[in-house]
């Protein structure tokens, strides 16, 4: 047991993954308090630092709805955040004391929504919203949310951590798993709480598999039945509440925790009044005050719809090059993100790999690094599941593996230390490299898991790479192969090698698929502009024309000025009136705005 000096009889409370958590008296004054220290006798510096950032995040807020933190003690080795002692049991634990009934639901709810709010004010995401992370106090039946261990002080962030999964598998969000490219913000802690109104509705899980990547692959992709489809006795308003909180993507959820709170507060005034509550519109008064750029494509559903059917035909047995071109900034890589979910739901692989400028006379640079990913992932698997791919390689490679091993070295870390390989003549040796990375690519096609390579920015390729995805495509033999390729068709003339492959690849008579990215159209930008700030009139048809003008209807430029604009205030949000306002007068005098063209 951990000893803080002046902290008396620490009682054991929790034991976590790497925490623990005591209660104990504070000497100077006999409080209860919580203490919150790390298992480890020798807590390594990431653990320790993070700690101390979850100590830094929570000891700032001032809000009633969180466990308040007093401090941070360090003794020797030890170090421990020093909480209230709120009496508070997790709720998970007190959901499990018997059904909750819908006046308390309400209750809970409303508190929680209310907490949810201020932190957002605060710009704060929890990202670990959850019943083990929410405590109740019994006798008062008040709420308060605890750990900040995985939180962000970020109002969106980037996530892709595919290897590692932070926050709670069974409540976290789509885009949380990290497996759909799509920037993190506020809206994922409204849709771990709407997994958490689940359970404590329907008294489990929406998904109840203990597989973590069969967890993620059912938040991605798959619809629970409504809490009131599994209990008639659950008002069907509560149902549509919790299953507009836990949509699939971002933009169909609540805005806001307050939008929340309101209809929480209208359902429970109309059940002590009526015993029952009526059909009315959700988020009515959800007005978003946060200010989110949507992340769905606009402009682009054929595109999207061309490269979903290429995915199909690989899924089926064909091996396909689908190019994509278009200027810098205009969503090649974007559109990808929707492979990648039907990838990812198939239970497919998806891999990237990008070419750089500087990097351009590094042979393979961009294949190497998306294989090299896969071989990382499988490396994160347990020992029969390595094996596996183990006997698969060996079964491909036969005595050629130390040829793959001197480009990829992850694939020892798999297979093992391999015979030395001859050398031989130059050309012979390319020849042996590219048949034998042929074999090291088809140990991933397989009729249950089709291949999927992105390859970005191919104007900057090498020619080792060019000849390479030549020799892939061109192979009859391979099956179950999605290969796709972004390129910035201003940078390539009829004399670049990209050019040359090309030609040389329909000479054979293989059809090359592709998709050119336009500029969005003035309606698109009008819908993007109209759905960021909440507005369905033509009110904003000034500044939409004012945009769209100065950025010549480059997504990315759109998505810049429209930060700009509004970390600048010439975009605000008036919370008297409730709506977006903007000066276009103020935006015309705004000379610099074209240094972002």
């Amino acid at each position: 047991m951990k000893k803080f000096p002046g902290y008396l009889n620490n009682e054991k409370i929790y034991a976590g993954g790497k925490t623990l958590v005591y209660r104990a008296i504070r000497e100077n004054d006999q409080k209860s308090v919580i203490l919150k220290t790390l298992q480890a006798e020798y807590p390594s510096i990431p653990d320790i630092n993070r700690l101390k950032c979850e100590y830094q995040i929570s000891y700032q807020l001032n809000i009633p709805g969180i466990i308040q933190v007093y401090g941070l003690e360090i003794h020797e080795k030890n170090i421990a955040i020093v909480q209230e002692d709120f009496n508070g049991i997790p709720l998970k634990n007190f959901s499990k004391t018997g059904s909750i009934p819908l006046t308390e639901f309400l209750e809970i709810a409303i508190q929680l929504s209310q907490t949810l709010s201020d932190l957002h004010q605060n710009k704060i995401i929890h990202k670990d919203i959850n019943p083990f992370n929410i405590l109740i106090n019994s006798k008062t039946r008040q709420v308060k949310i605890t750990d900040f261990s995985m939180a962000s002080c970020l109002q969106t962030e980037s996530y892709q951590q595919v290897n590692l999964l932070e926050g709670t598998p069974a409540y976290m969000s789509p885009e949380q798993t990290g497996r759909i490219n799509r920037l993190l913000d506020y809206r994922s802690d409204l849709y771990s709480l709407g997994i958490t109104f689940y359970e404590l509705l329907v008294g489990h899980l929406p998904f109840q598999t203990l597989d973590p990547l069969e967890l993620i692959h059912c938040h991605i992709s798959q619809r629970p039945p409504s809490p009131s489809q599994l209990n008639s006795k659950i008002q069907t308003v509560i149902s549509d509440i919790v299953m507009k909180l836990i949509e699939k993507n971002a933009e169909n959820r609540y805005r806001t925790a307050l939008g929340l709170k309101s209809d929480l507060e209208q359902c429970l005034k109309q059940y002590t009044s009526k015993g029952e509550i009526l059909s009315f519109p959700l988020g009515t008064l959800d007005h978003n005050s946060q200010f989110l750029i949507p992340q769905k494509l606009y402009g682009r559903s054929d595109e999207i719809a061309k490269l979903l059917s290429a995915f199909d035909r690989a899924s089926n047995g064909r091996a396909e090059l689908m190019l994509i071109s278009g200027y810098s900034g205009i969503g090649k890589t974007s559109i990808i993100n929707e492979v990648y979910k039907s990838t990812f739901s198939k239970k497919g692989y998806f891999t990237q790999g990008k070419f750089e400028q500087l990097q351009k006379n590094i042979p393979y640079f961009a294949i190497v690094q998306a294989f090299r990913k896969l071989l990382q992932k499988i490396l994160t698997k347990n020992s029969e599941e390595i094996n596996y791919w183990k006997n698969r390689f060996l079964s491909f490679l036969g005595n050629n593996g130390q040829i793959i091993i001197d480009t990829i070295p992850e694939l020892e870390l798999v297979i093992g230390p391999q015979a030395p390989v001859l050398e031989i003549e130059p050309t012979e040796a390319k020849n042996r490299f590219n048949q034998v990375f042929k074999s090291f690519v088809q140990v991933f096609m397989q009729p249950e898991h089709p291949l999927v390579v992105f390859l970005d920015d191919l104007q900057w390729a090498d020619l080792a790479s060019l000849n390479l995805i030549e020799y892939l495509i061109s192979n009859s033999s391979n099956q179950h192969l999605l290969l796709i390729g972004a390129y910035r068709d201003n940078e390539v003339n009829a004399l670049h090698p990209f050019t040359k492959m090309l030609d040389s690849i329909n000479n054979q008579g293989i059809t090359i698929n592709s998709i050119f990215l336009n500029s969005l159209s003035l309606n698109s930008v009008r819908q993007l502009v109209n759905e960021t700030l909440c507005i369905k009139t033509q009110i904003t048809d000034e500044l939409v024309d004012l945009i769209f003008n100065k950025t010549a209807g480059n997504p990315f430029f759109i998505n810049q000025l429209l930060q700009m604009l509004h970390q600048e205030n010439y975009i605000s949000f008036n919370y008297r009136k409730y709506l977006w306002q903007w000066d276009i007068e103020k935006f015309i005098r705004l000379k610099f705005l074209i240094l972002l063209l």
